[in-house]
Order: C-alpha cells, then sequence, then structure tokens
C-alpha cells in the first residue's frame, strides 16, 4: 500500500545509530491451532482496541486495467472479485466516495492520505478524475495529499492539468530496464509495455509541475535481475525515489522467483543492492531500504510491512463497498471481503472502522505467529506482509514467507551500518 514517505540522506546512512550480531532464522512452522480458533482469537483480542485512527484511503476508481501483467493479484491470483464490480465508479459512488472522506477529515484529528488505484485508476477518464479532484480539495483539508498510482500508458496533458491544478502527485509502476519490465507487465495480447510507460513518464517529466507532480515509481523485485542494472536504471530515469515490492505470494503458492520457504533469494538481492546504495554518494531514495536503516537505528518507519508501527488503511472499491487490504485477494477467492457488507453509500467510514471485525482485520499487520513474537528480529521485520503469511488450513499464524530473505537483509544491513559507523560496534 502506497502512503506517505520520509527518505534518509547519504548523510543520515553514516552518522546515525549502532548495530548488533547477526541473529539466528526464525523457524517456518505454524502453531497447532485451527484457523477458525486463530479468527475467534484475534477477534477477542481486537475487542480491547480503540478506533483506529485511518492513516490512507485507497480508491479502486477502475475495477479494470488496460494491460495484464502476469504476476498481477487482482486477476490472476485465482481472486474473481472484480468481475462482479462495475468498470468504473459512477458519478452517485464518487460524490458519496467524497462525503464520506469529508466526514471522515472531520471525525479524527490527524490528516490522511487518499490514493487512486485500480485496476488502472486512469480509465476513469479526464473529465471524471478532473471532478474527483476538485471535490477532495474542496472538502478535505489542504494538508490531506492525494496520490496517483499508475502504469503511465493513460497519462495525458489533461489529467497532468487537473493533477497539477489540484496538487495531485503521481507515481509510476515500473519495474526496470526493457528486458526486466517486459517480462511480466505485459498487456492483455501479451506486448510488452515499456515503451508506452517511457511515453507516459517523458510527458509527466516534460510537465512544468513534474518536480511537484512525479513522486516516484513503484517497482517488484525480479531476483533473476541485476540489481545494479535496475539501480542505473531509475537513476538514469530520474526517479525522485524507487518503491520496491516483494512478489504477492505465501506459504501454499509460493511467490514466483523463490525456490522455498527457506530460500534467500530476494534477501540476496535487496543486499547487493543495498552495498551499491551505500556507495552511491548522491543516491536516489529507496523506500525499503530507508525505513529498514532507519528502524535499526532506532528510528520509526513509514511503510506497512516493516516494524511495528500500525496503518490504518481502508480501501473503497469500485462500487463504494468498503474491504480490506486487496492484496490478501491472492491468499484466496474474496479474502477481501468483510462479513458484513459496509459501503459508503450506506455506512460512514467511521461507523465501518469502529467495529470488532475492523480492528481484527487492522490487528492482523501484528503476526501472532510464535516464530516472529519471540523474534530478535521482530522490531526490524515486523512479520512482513499479511498476504506473505498465509497457509492453507493454517491461515495466517505463519511467519511472512519472505522470513529468510528478511533476516538475510537485516543481517547485512547490521554489519554495513558498523561498517560505516565503528565506534558504535558493540
Amino acid at each position: 500500500m502506497t502512503g506517505s514517505t520520509t527518505g534518509i540522506t547519504a548523510a543520515d546512512k553514516s552518522e546515525n545509530g549502532g548495530a548488533k550480531s547477526d541473529r539466528e532464522a526464525c523457524g517456518h512452522d505454524a502453531p497447532g491451532s485451527s484457523v477458525m480458533e486463530s479468527q475467534r482469537a484475534r477477534v477477542a483480542r481486537a475487542r480491547t482496541l480503540a478506533a483506529p485512527i485511518i492513516d490512507t484511503v485507497l480508491l479502486k476508481v477502475a475495477s479494470r486495467c488496460n494491460i495484464n501483467c502476469r504476476y498481477c493479484y487482482v486477476y490472476n491470483m485465482g481472486d474473481t472479485g472484480w468481475a462482479s464490480q462495475p468498470k468504473r465508479m459512477t458519478r452517485a459512488t464518487l460524490e458519496a466516495v467524497v462525503q464520506s472522506l469529508a466526514d471522515l477529515s472531520r471525525s479524527q484529528d490527524r490528516a490522511f492520505a487518499v490514493v487512486l488505484h485500480g485496476g488502472e485508476p486512469l480509465l476513469l477518464g479526464h473529465v471524471k478524475l478532473a471532478f474527483l479532484l476538485s471535490a477532495l480539495r474542496e472538502y478535505l483539508p489542504a494538508n490531506c495529499p492525494i496520490s496517483i498510482q499508475t502504469n503511465g500508458i493513460l497519462i495525458s496533458d489533461e489529467i497532468l492539468g487537473a493533477c497539477s491544478e489540484h496538487r495531485v502527485t503521481l507515481g509510476i509502476s515500473i519495474d526496470g530496464p526493457k528486458p526486466v519490465h517486459d517480462r511480466f507487465r505485459v498487456d492483455h495480447q501479451g506486448v510488452g509495455t515499456f515503451k508506452r510507460v517511457l511515453n507516459g513518464i517523458d510527458k509527466l517529466r516534460n510537465h512544468p509541475d513534474s518536480n511537484q507532480l512525479f513522486t516516484g515509481v513503484l517497482a517488484v523485485i525480479d531476483p533473476a535481475s541485476d540489481p545494479r542494472q535496475i539501480y542505473s536504471f531509475f537513476k538514469e530515469l530520474g526517479a525522485p525515489s524507487v518503491d520496491f515490492l516483494y512478489r504477492d505470494g505465501d506459504h501454499s503458492r509460493l511467490p514466483r522467483g523463490k525456490e522455498s520457504v527457506r530460500s534467500t533469494e530476494f534477501g540476496e538481492w535487496l543486499s547487493e543492492l543495498l552495498d551499491i546504495y551505500l556507495s552511491d554518494t548522491d543516491p536516489i531514495r529507496i523506500r525499503l531500504l530507508d525505513d529498514m536503516m532507519k528502524l535499526l537505528m532506532g528510528s520509526s518507519g513509514t511503510k506497512e510491512g516493516v516494524g511495528t508501527t500500525e496503518f490504518g488503511i481502508v480501501i473503497i472499491d469500485t462500487d463504494g463497498s468498503i474491504r480490506k487490504n486487496d492484496t490478501l485477494k491472492s491468499n484466496y477467492d474474496g479474502a477481501d471481503l468483510f462479513e458484513r457488507q459496509w459501503s459508503v453509500h450506506t455506512h460512514s467510514i467511521e461507523s465501518a472502522v469502529s467495529t470488532p471485525e475492523f480492528a481484527a482485520y487492522l490487528a492482523l499487520q501484528r503476526p501472532s505467529a510464535a516464530a516472529c513474537r519471540i523474534c530478535p528480529e521482530f522490531s526490524v521485520c515486523g512479520g512482513g506482509m499479511p498476504v506473505n503469511r498465509w497457509r492453507d488450513g493454517h491461515g495466517y499464524d505463519n511467519p511472512t514467507v519472505y522470513c529468510a530473505d528478511q533476516l538475510r537483509l537485516i543481517g547485512h544491513m547490521r554489519n554495513r551500518i558498523c561498517t560505516l559507523v565503528p565506534a558504535h560496534r558493540p
């Protein structure tokens, strides 16, 4: 999930805090309790939680996409919910969303981010998009950031004009140079999309407000790629920042490129990327590495999936229904659905998020597996994303399928910090 980012500079990396020795790997076996018992226990714990502060509201303004990424959790990992959704948010749903967000902003004393997502959000069309952005800016406080996560192909002068007028930023999904990107990010005919994405990025970079509009890129890690080539590509592209993502997958359906739960292909790739990053005297920001280093040095993170900070995230689907984090779709069909049906057409967001069921969903961010709770690296790893903890028959009571990768990366990161700050070696 996309949220606000605070990067750290090269000076921050070399001037902050201590390190400890490498840790032993966590186990991967789930506790013996049944899925139903686990769910009941989680709901019981959640009843003691206060109503959450919402940090991010993700709007799925279009349920379809103009491309067909082979690793996409929405369309290619077993979920079918998108097929019953309207193709785009209707005017009535857009108005209900704006009213609901305005009510939410009045009910909590902290700003929240709004992210337009999909599918491909620009399929909404520039007329409806301009209406939505204008209404959001009219009814939400000025300090609520609004962003769009897009594959970039449909970027136009009209869309950029609306984003510039209403102070809306854009993040572009691109995995790297053409051979890497086109391996998985293809259109519905199986043709690579790299050139079309670059055309959209060129339009964005050539806009007079590009420095304010272009916030960075989102890239899914391909462990078969060369980290140095990937890093160099994004520097040459002029990306302000890069948010690298693990591939979706779980214990029952291993992520593509991962041989086993104990293999460390992604951890090795990220460790090599870390070395490249730390050796660059003028680095681009890499959100995942920045957050983990800040956590290692005693600060807090800004990214869901690492650290122990809980993030209140609400998903509003194309029909206006309120859902769980939609990455859960890859675990099983309908995993993003609440038992109770909430919608911005009939319920306030505040009433939905104040329920024990929503609190149980938020509590899922913190792992319940014993191996995670006693792991000495828990404060940095945080147990990873819930989607990566699922195992058929055991639910989410497991360490992340990326546990070995996380431990490999964290251990390497500790050693590098010791090298950079030798005076703090224990």
